[in-house]
Parts: structure tokens; sequence; C-alpha cells
């Protein structure tokens, strides 16, 4: 499933961080196609009043994990997804520049499944040999006050043990 929600990375940026987000349509509902159809600009934004909100909206992520772990791509790590919006890490701004987004399937503030978390670590662990990625961080990180996911709930410290002393950043607040 190929997203049109995406542009190029700026000339000679590689990616460099990792940005765990969360979603869900319409909010808290899970197992639908609605993620899907908003990365790729198919949502009916009649079918629920949530989704009038969403009307012209364009947003991607490189990849969402459902609920029982499956990993969907929607735009090529080469290329630059529009998931994190204005954001800044390190005293680097436009984190979409030199990021890769991961759409867990979820709310902010809800527990995520263990199948997640394992198909999370696999494929951070992939990212990191295919790009040196040593840094994995939240929406949440990278956009303070406007956004707040994974939320409380999401497991840091699970994930910086998981990772191990390859990855020098998990989150400042791990």
């Amino acid at each position: 499933m190929r997203s049109p929600n995406f542009n190029a990375r700026p000339a000679g940026v590689l990616p460099s961080l990792a940005i765990v987000h969360s979603i869900s349509l319409p909010p808290g509902e899970y197992g639908g196609n609605a993620v899907q159809e908003l990365f790729t600009n198919r949502l009916d934004t009649g079918a629920h009043p949530y989704y009038e909100r969403l009307v012209g909206v364009r947003v991607s992520s490189h990849f969402f994990v459902r609920r029982d772990g499956a990993v969907l791509q929607f735009v090529s790590c080469d290329q630059r997804a529009w998931h994190a919006g204005a954001s800044r890490w390190n005293g680097r701004d436009e984190c979409n520049d030199w990021s890769i987004g991961v759409e867990l399937e979820g709310l902010e503030g809800e527990a995520f499944e263990r199948a997640q978390y394992r198909a999370l670590l696999r494929l951070l662990h992939s990212l990191a040999g295919r790009y040196g990625l040593a840094e994995v961080v939240g929406h949440e990180h990278v956009a303070p006050g406007r956004k707040q996911d994974p939320g409380a709930r999401f497991r840091w410290r699970w994930l910086a043990r998981a990772l191990g002393v390859r990855w020098k950043t998990v989150v400042a607040s791990v």
C-alpha cells in the first residue's frame, strides 16, 4: 500500500531518528482500514463524524503496526514521509527530513499489545542495520505541547533494554 503523501529528503540527508506515533480511526477503534485509507487519501470523511476534521489532511508514515503486530509500509524509508509536522529534536528542526515514522495502532493513554512491541523491536533493529539509526523517540518528544503520542503507557524502559547499548537515545525520559 503506497501513500502519495511523501517527497524527497533534502540532498545528502539520511534518516538517523525513528519517531514512534500512535493512531486509531476513529479514536479508540481498532482493526479497520481507516488509517490505511487516511494515509492513501482514500478516507471517506463522511463515514464517521470524527472524520470531518480530516477533510483535506495529507499525512503519511513510513510504517503502521497493527494491534496483532502486522507491519504495513506506506512510504519508502529513502523518502520523506509526512508524519511529524512542526518538530524539533536535539537542536534540529523539521524531523521529517531525517526521521522514519512508525505509527502504532493505538491511542495515547492506552496500553499497546505485546505483538506490537515485538514487531517494533524487529523493525527498529532492521532499520538500524540498514540506515544506522541509533535514536528512537516519541512524537510527544519532537512536538511537545502539540502531540502526546504514543503516550504515558508506552513502555520506553522495556524498549531501551530490548534495543541494547547500540542505541544511544531511547527518549531522554527513560
